[in-house]
């Protein structure tokens, strides 16, 4: 993607269709008179009063415990240097979406216009009554550690500047880890700091908080080593100056143990690492670009243990890791403050969690067969879905222990589970496929690349490393469309029509011919076909020249199934194809089938279909509790509609016992785990949270995803086909853009499973 095309998406993606990326939303009704009467005058007077009385009620009545401003004067934003607290604002509004998707935090961004500590501390202290807590965000040093200092001890909420403390709280928790693996003592090791900012003076202290002694510490800045005998240090270089008669990296970094970048690109050489000690630590964390690249430093010693800023690599020291579930657990305990020991208690169980077994989830997002604890996984990854039960708690408890905590959580078991509530309000599930699409991307053919819309979809597969895209159209329409999006990839274009691709049009005729002669099907009819997109890009995919296809975007969904049917056909053992959506809910994803296929399924179809459907979730990393729904409730009817849905459980609890599956069932029970126990406690489902229903239809099916789609504003994934020999899938007409980079990501996951699967029966090795 060229500089120009990438400045100009990003510029649209935050200002369409709503410039920024967050806003308010109400959390109480306010339809009725009553209800605006209550929410403002006369009704708000009352929690007023009572606030009045005792300030700590603004907790109870208000949202200021779930509110976290977010606070910076533009000083010091990323890369980019103090280009003020305007052009901070959408660094700022992204800290609060990370907020709020990982940790369901409201964040709200201010943005301060004064370089003066004072005034900066006297404005936030000023505000700081409307807020839960304060982080502090691209602030240059010396002055952050000022600011910082003085807000902790002049307000009574958490307060923490992200750049110093979240850096060093994942970086230690990585380094324990390394030094576990390595058999190394923190206390022995020599430890190379590069860079002298804010983030690397807050990661040596706590370093040294976890028992690094100070004589083995070397730090530099810009100037070479930061020794005792220079002059004019501030007073937090002064904290890490040297004895030690030496001025350059090259000198610190001879029997090193651990190298901490926090500093500029490509500075450490080849032949530094090799004059480090055996089993180095290099924690390279520039960024975009490191201290020395990933490859190069496995290249020199292959004993490394290598950390990057970087996701595109193992061990990515990634703040989104800490800061927002610090300040959930410090929030939820109504803390005055984080200290030392919520910081450490967080380093901890992030260290802790790394040797834990991982979720198949997460496996399965970075395309690993098993994450286990070593070298290559010293920290976890950030879409580990414990992270949000596991380190707020441990922060609160620190919290409690420590005297900091003004509400103490007295039932952890239910406090996990509330955090684990929150956790489904994201879109989770998209970067997962994407992420586990992009470790090995496959060929897939676009049918219809003429079409701008189809055309966009396959750029962004194709810079996002999710596909190799396959254009199938009129040539000309599909360069000039590309001139126009400025997609300059040398992708194959193919006209199925013209005699270019006559050869291969003949191939593949031939081929549909011998599969189809005994069903009414001629050798002319199948050269005929074979120039028709949806029937050449199958047999593309059918005779290996291409990995998978979608199509349907321009053309109703019948016509297209037909062909798809024909030649791709049904996969062995499957006596119904069917379709699953993926609805991105608030409650977290929701597997919805059949969707697009099956009019009226069978008791015995229906089973299959959730069989099929069970695998999808499976595949994805999620552990199907299945709601097989009906207008009935576990035989309160005996009209057919109602007991071909029970006959279809009685099947699957008799042919797969271990599937978390029941019904028939009325979708307000399965999905309202209150209501299911108090009403139906024997049922499977009782005490679960449901992520997948099964429709007795295709219309109840079909109708429920697309109203969840357009009411709600819900995104959804699919139709998923399921049950045919290659992956193939058919777009919904009219697909949006999102939709259709979505379920490549789909295609490209299935054919990855597919060859993961004919792998592991001719028993070759990943």
């Amino acid at each position: 993607m060229s500089a120009e095309k990438n400045r100009r998406e990003a510029l649209i993606y935050h200002a369409k269709p709503t410039p920024g990326k967050i806003k308010i939303v109400p959390t109480k009704p306010y339809a009725s008179q009553r209800d605006l009467g209550l929410a403002y005058s006369p009704g708000v007077a009352e929690p007023c009063l009572e606030i009045a009385k005792d300030v700590n009620n603004v907790y109870k009545y208000t949202a200021k415990g779930n509110i976290v401003a977010v606070i910076s004067n533009g000083t010091a934003v990323l890369g980019l240097g103090n280009i003020g607290p305007e052009a901070s604002k959408p660094v700022m509004e992204g800290k609060c979406l990370l907020f709020k998707i990982f940790a369901d935090i409201d964040g709200i961004d201010i943005e301060l216009d004064t370089n003066d500590v004072d005034k900066f501390v006297e404005t936030v202290k000023m505000i700081a009554p409307t807020f839960g807590g304060i982080n502090l965000e691209d602030i240059k040093a010396p002055e952050a550690f000022e600011i910082e200092r003085r807000l902790k001890e002049e307000l009574d909420i958490p307060v923490m500047h992200d750049d110093q403390h979240g850096t060093a709280i994942i970086s230690a928790a990585a380094l324990l880890n390394a030094l576990e693996v390595t058999g190394k003592k923190i206390e022995k090791v020599r430890i190379v700091v590069s860079g002298a900012g804010a983030a690397a003076v807050s990661c040596t202290r706590l370093y040294k908080a976890f028992g690094a002694n100070p004589e083995n510490i070397i730090m530099l800045d810009s100037k070479g080593v930061i020794r005792k005998d220079r002059e004019n240090l501030s007073k937090e270089k002064k904290e890490f100056a040297s004895d030690r008669k030496i001025d350059t990296l090259q000198e610190a970094m001879e029997n090193a143990d651990v190298f901490v970048g926090l500093s500029i690109a490509n500075i450490v050489e080849p032949e530094m690492l090799l004059t480090m000690a055996k089993d180095p630590i290099v924690f390279a964390m520039a960024n975009p670009d490191p201290e020395i690249a990933y490859e190069l430093a496995c290249r020199t010693r292959e004993d490394v243990i290598m950390a990057t800023g970087r996701s595109d690599h193992p061990n990515q020291v990634n703040n989104v890791l800490g800061f927002p579930f610090i300040f959930r657990g410090a929030l939820d305990v109504r803390a005055t403050k984080i200290n030392e020991a919520m910081k450490m208690a967080a380093v901890k169980a992030l260290a802790d969690l790394t040797k834990e077994p991982v979720p198949e989830q997460v496996n399965i997002a970075y395309g690993k067969t098993r994450l286990t604890f070593g070298k290559d996984y010293i920290i976890p990854k950030p879409f580990d879905p414990r992270l949000i039960a596991e380190i707020p708690p441990a922060v609160a408890k620190a919290a409690m222990e420590s005297g900091v905590a003004r509400e103490p959580i007295e039932d952890w078991d239910r406090y996990r589970e509330e955090l684990l509530q929150r956790s489904g309000s994201d879109s989770k599930i998209v970067r997962l496929l994407h992420d586990r699409a992009r470790r090995y991307p496959k060929r897939i053919v676009f049918a219809e690349a003429d079409h701008l819309d189809v055309l966009k979809a396959a750029q962004i597969a194709f810079d996002e490393g999710i596909a190799i895209p396959i254009l199938l159209g009129e040539k000309e329409v599909i360069e000039e469309l590309k001139i126009e999006l400025e997609f300059d990839a040398d992708l194959e274009i193919i006209n199925p029509k013209v005699d270019e691709a006559l050869d291969k049009r003949k191939q593949y005729a031939k081929t549909y011919f011998e599969n189809r002669k005994r069903s009414g099907v001629g050798m002319y009819e199948a050269l005929r076909k074979m120039r028709e997109r949806t029937h050449y890009g199958s047999m593309m995919v059918v005779e290996g020249d291409a990995d998978g296809m979608v199509t349907g975007y321009s053309r109703a969904y019948p016509s297209v199934v037909k062909p798809i049917f024909e030649i791709i056909g049904r996969a062995a053992n499957v006596k119904k194809v069917s379709t699953v959506h993926i609805m991105d809910t608030d409650r977290g994803p929701m597997f919805l089938a059949d969707t697009s296929i099956n009019i009226s399924p069978n008791a015995e179809e229906l089973a299959e279909i959730t069989q099929m459907t069970a695998n999808v979730a499976t595949t994805f990393g999620f552990n199907p509790v299945i709601a097989m729904l009906s207008y009935a409730n576990f035989g309160s009817s005996t009209d057919p509609n109602a007991k071909k849905v029970k006959d279809a459980v009685t099947i699957l609890h008799q042919t797969n016992p271990d599937l978390i599956v029941d019904g028939e069932i009325q979708t307000d029970f399965a999905l309202n785990k209150e209501l299911l126990e108090s009403k139906f406690p024997f049922s499977r489902l009782a005490g679960k949270k449901v992520n997948t229903l099964i429709f007795p239809n295709l219309e109840s099916a079909n109708i429920t995803y697309k109203l969840l789609k357009e009411l709600n504003g819900t995104d959804s994934i699919g139709p998923i086909m399921v049950g045919l020999r290659k992956s193939v899938h058919i777009l919904q007409l009219g697909a949006s853009v999102d939709e259709m980079v979505n379920m490549t990501a789909v295609a490209v996951i299935d054919a990855q499973e597919r060859e993961k699967r004919k792998k592991e029966k001719t028993g070759q090795k990943e």
